[in-house]
């Protein structure tokens, strides 16, 4: 881990010194599904704040730096979280830095990554992706959405819990949590279209609320028997119970697959992931998603 440098202005945190990064690339990629574009950059809930996330597009004033589309590489970029409809503390600063992951050194992951000649590729393919760290219940409850569904569909199902229980702030809504879901029956999940997924919601929510899936528990366990605990769940999967882990549990060791990543996995390495990626296997695992998807 290395250390989150931010300066608060107003309603804003600024960060530097993080390396690349890039919005499109992480906010698009499949792992976070209420984050929409918004004027220059996303918006979205962290730590149930509503922020405006923008990077610094003046790539030329700053020495070193190479602008992309949403996107600059070079340690002299600034990302910029507005904070909507509160004033920034730096517990909240330094809590925000970690749902986006600056406090992983990911210049150093990808020069061990880029050690092998197919893995560098990727990485130079997009070189700003960022598995971000998110919130427990709502990464749960979104990847049992996920399941046989499309991105666009995803976020459709996603904001229709939001506006029907979550808590509106602004113009928008935050997801709901799992006290605000407790009284939502399998029959009014159907009644709002999430078809088979139905009973599976119901279940987690229900595990959660008595305490028998518990966000602590989870992150205290070895990858193994982390996903095993996860799959308690109704129509919990391996690939569903990785997704979590992946995305707000930070196992790193976590290896979603899909239809696209055997594709890439078959094609790209045969052999399986290679061991300049042991340990963080799902980090490499977006970029090679993210080349396979635009490459193969």
């Amino acid at each position: 881990m290395q250390k989150i440098h931010y300066d608060i202005q107003d309603n804003k945190i600024l960060y530097t010194d993080f390396g690349d990064y890039h919005l499109a690339q992480t906010f698009e990629c499949g792992q976070a599904f209420r984050f929409d574009r918004y004027k220059d950059g996303y918006k979205g809930f962290i730590e149930k704040q509503l922020c405006y996330i923008t990077l610094d597009r003046d790539a030329d004033s700053l020495p070193n730096c190479q602008k992309t589309d949403e996107g600059i590489c070079g340690k002299n970029a600034v990302l910029t979280v507005e904070l909507l409809h509160t004033q920034p503390t730096d517990e909240l600063a330094v809590k925000i830095g970690q749902f986006l992951s600056l406090d992983v050194d990911y210049t150093a992951l990808k020069n061990r990554f880029a050690k092998n000649e197919t893995l560098a590729r990727a990485i130079a393919f997009a070189p700003g992706i960022r598995v971000l760290n998110q919130d427990f219940f709502e990464t749960l409850i979104t990847f049992i959405i996920s399941q046989n569904n499309n991105i666009p569909r995803i976020k459709q199902l996603c904001d229709r819990l939001g506006e029907r229980y979550g808590t509106k702030v602004g113009d928008t809504f935050a997801f709901p949590t799992p006290q605000q879901m407790a009284d939502i029956t399998e029959q009014d999940y159907r009644d709002m279209k999430f078809g088979f997924r139905a009973k599976y919601l119901a279940d987690a929510v229900a595990k959660v609320l008595n305490g028998e899936i518990d966000e602590t528990t989870v992150k205290s366990l070895c990858y193994e028997d982390a996903q095993k605990y996860l799959m308690q769940i109704k129509g919990v999967g391996p690939k569903v119970a990785d997704c979590v882990l992946l995305f707000s549990c930070r196992q790193y060791r976590s290896f979603p697959k899909d239809v696209w990543i055997k594709k890439a996995m078959a094609q790209l390495f045969p052999a399986g992931i290679p061991t300049e990626a042991e340990g963080y296997e799902g980090i490499a695992q977006q970029y090679i998603f993210h080349y396979a998807r635009h490459t193969l």
